[in-house]
């Protein structure tokens, strides 16, 4: 019998869980029109390991969507001690199309099938709470045209990958005075409204 209880020990598996969900939305600049993007990301845990996490989906039920990841196609970042699981590139299958507001359900999977749920709610607007901004940069000097509450410039290095962000304290100045880094070779603006999770970002230009 304790040979047999050690056996089932051995063999029996921990469901993974959601510790926190967090989802924001951000439209990026194209040619044609700004894209709205969904940005989905959970706490994950699993006791069996990280290792063990085989698929993160999104569900928004009412309205027949899901988008699902696994360790090819998610995106991981480690924080505080917390394993963050997701994608900041999420986009309608019609492009361009605006996301519905209401209830959206993430649901972890790990390898033996076991499964955890969390459900959440998120305001999406019909349409962009303000204008699309501007960044317009004229002989190094910077202007922002934008209603977002925060503005900040994306820096990106000589290979054109993301490198930080700089918050703008001011609406327009000197790209000398923000000591970017003699790196970085095209900004973006990042226009924010955290109380509506809601972001903007431009495309990129040159500096240098």
């Amino acid at each position: 019998m304790f040979f047999l209880l050690c056996s089932l020990a051995a063999c029996s598996r921990s469901s993974p869980t959601i510790a926190f969900s967090t989802m924001a939305l951000n439209y990026i600049e194209q040619d044609a029109a700004p894209v709205p993007t969904l940005n989905f990301f959970v706490i994950a845990n699993d006791d069996d390991g990280y290792e063990d996490l085989a698929e993160l989906r999104l569900y928004n039920d009412y309205e027949g969507l899901v988008w699902s990841f696994t360790p090819e196609t998610w995106t991981r970042y480690d924080e505080s001690g917390n394993t963050w699981l997701g994608s900041n590139k999420i986009v309608m299958a019609a492009g361009g199309e605006a996301f519905p507001s209401g209830q959206y359900r993430a649901m972890l999977i790990d390898k033996g099938g076991e499964r955890t749920e969390r459900t959440f709610g998120f305001d999406i607007p019909a349409i962009p709470r303000y204008p699309f901004p501007k960044l317009t940069i004229v002989e190094n000097n910077y202007k922002v045209d934008s209603e977002y509450p925060e503005s900040y410039l994306a820096c990106y290095n000589t290979d054109g990958s993301y490198r930080n962000s700089i918050k703008l304290e001011s609406t327009t100045g000197d790209i000398a005075s923000l000591r970017l880094g003699s790196d970085i070779l095209s900004v973006a603006l990042w226009a924010r409204d955290t109380t509506h999770s809601t972001s903007a970002l431009t495309k990129m230009i040159p500096i240098r």
